[in-house]
């Protein structure tokens, strides 16, 4: 191995140099203006992390020699995109299912949505009431069930019962209707509650969401795509995403949560 001769005034400064060393083989005679003198840098430049401007470099291999290039711009903007774009699909997907499981949640008039959860038992097969039957709102206290198949007619009648939505229904042989009361104070705490818990469970969406597009960003940085600066940005860019869903979800949630309390 080549011994190199440094002189007193590069001994002084070891990032200069390296940085010198660095720029010879790269069959540069000079040093870069943008090259920052700072220990973080230079224990990143040994390490062969980054560039002269901290830019992070990829180990790039042929059949004749190893080639060092860094990340561009345009490739950090690129893999940020692909994984930001999905993870915010996926959280307008969990804002969906928020919105649907608030839906669910009875207030005082009738709606066909309280049973958009029920599932029946059909033929031993669980199966949505909707897919089943045909429900519709003939006034502003009540709901019609008309099964497709009337020998399920029981069994319906029994699984809304076990759902303890705070409705009666009634069985008269032909179709189900099923009477909606008005809410009392101790049920609409319940409700409130029953809120609260879908709304979580929405956060809780949303927050495993934001992790699994940092463990992407975690994996790009081990296949040195990615430099530990770069994911500590794109991480606080998709917080401020992850930040955006939590407050959709909190809208919701106190709107649904005045809606029980107005009836």
């Amino acid at each position: 191995m080549a011994l190199h001769a440094v002189s007193p005034a590069a001994a002084s400064s070891p990032l200069r140099a390296l940085s010198r060393r660095l720029a010879e083989r790269q069959g540069c005679g000079c040093l870069p203006k943008q090259l920052v003198y700072s220990s973080t840098n230079f224990a990143r430049l040994q390490a062969g992390q980054v560039d002269f401007v901290g830019r992070p470099l990829v180990l790039q291999h042929s059949d004749k020699r190893a080639v060092l290039t860094h990340a561009t711009i345009e490739e950090i903007e690129a893999e940020k995109s692909v994984i930001e774009e999905q993870a915010k699909e996926k959280m307008e997907k969990a804002i969906e299912t928020v919105q649907t499981n608030f839906n669910t949640v009875r207030t005082g008039r009738a709606n066909p949505a309280m049973l958009d959860r029920i599932e029946v038992e059909y033929y031993g097969t669980p199966v949505n009431l909707k897919s089943i039957a045909q429900i519709s709102t003939p006034d502003a206290t009540s709901l019609l069930i008309q099964p497709y198949d009337k020998s399920s007619l029981k069994l319906i009648e029994k699984t809304i019962v076990a759902a303890n939505l705070g409705v009666t229904p009634s069985n008269d042989g032909e179709v189900i209707r099923v009477t909606v009361p008005p809410l009392t104070s101790d049920r609409r705490k319940e409700l409130a509650k029953t809120v609260a818990k879908l709304a979580e469970d929405g956060k809780v969406a949303i927050r495993n969401i934001r992790r699994d597009a940092i463990k992407a960003y975690d994996k790009l940085q081990k296949e040195k795509k990615l430099s530990e600066d770069n994911v500590k940005d794109l991480s606080a860019d998709l917080q401020k995403v992850t930040d955006g869903y939590m407050k959709k979800i909190e809208s919701i949630q106190k709107q649904k949560e005045e809606e029980l309390m107005k009836i």
